[in-house]
C-alpha cells in the first residue's frame, strides 16, 4: 500500500505485558471505532507493511492495546515500538454536512461569505495547539485560518469549496 492511499492512525508507544502485546497512542475523535481491527499497516523505512492482529481493544481513552499475530515475546515487540500505524483511506466512514477529514479538503477552493474567493487550501497544520488551514491565494501568499466550527459556514463537496465566515479583519491582515 502507498502512503498516499492511507491515513495516519497513531504510533506504537510501549509494550504491554510479557507476551508481546503493544500499546499504541491513536489520534482520533472516535477511538471505539478501532477496536477489533483485523490488520494495520506499520511504517518501516518509508514503506507501509501489513501486520495482522489477533485482537485490538481500547486500553484507555486514546490508547489501543494490540495483539499482533507472529509477535509472541518482548524482543519481537521491542522492534515495533515507535512505528507509525496507518489504515487504508477507503476504510474511513463517509462524512456528511460540515464534517470533513483534513486530507479530504486539500485542494478545495476557500471562499469567505463576505470577502469572496480567498484561494485554495494547500494544507492543514494540526501540529500546533490550534489547527489551521493554510490557504494559498492567486499571488502565492499564505493565508492562515483556524480550523473552527465557528468559521466554517459550509463544506460543499460537489463544488469542492469550503465556505468560511471569518471574523472581521482576519483576512485584511493578509492583504498587501
Amino acid at each position: 500500500m502507498k502512503k498516499e492511499d492511507a491515513y495516519y492512525l497513531g504510533k506504537i508507544v510501549k509494550k504491554y505485558g510479557i507476551k508481546g502485546e503493544l500499546l499504541a497512542k491513536i489520534d482520533t475523535d472516535e477511538p471505539e471505532n478501532y477496536e477489533n481491527l483485523e490488520s494495520v499497516f506499520l511504517e518501516s523505512k518509508g514503506k507501509l507493511i501489513p501486520f495482522f492482529l489477533n485482537n485490538s481493544r481500547l486500553h484507555k481513552a486514546t490508547t489501543l492495546r494490540l495483539d499482533f499475530e507472529d509477535v509472541n515475546n518482548m524482543e519481537e515487540a521491542d522492534a515495533l515500538i515507535g512505528k507509525s500505524i496507518y489504515l487504508p483511506l477507503n476504510s474511513l466512514p463517509e462524512l456528511t454536512g460540515n464534517k470533513f477529514y483534513f486530507h479530504e479538503v486539500i485542494g478545495f477552493e476557500a471562499v469567505d461569505k463576505n470577502y469572496g474567493k480567498i484561494g485554495f487550501i494547500k494544507a492543514i497544520n494540526d501540529l500546533a495547539p490550534q489547527a489551521f488551514f493554510i490557504i494559498e491565494d492567486d499571488q502565492k501568499n499564505e493565508i492562515l485560518i483556524p480550523v473552527s466550527d465557528r468559521f466554517i459556514e459550509k463544506v460543499d463537496r460537489e463544488k469542492k469549496q469550503l465556505i468560511f465566515d471569518t471574523p472581521e479583519g482576519l483576512l485584511d491582515i493578509y492583504k498587501k
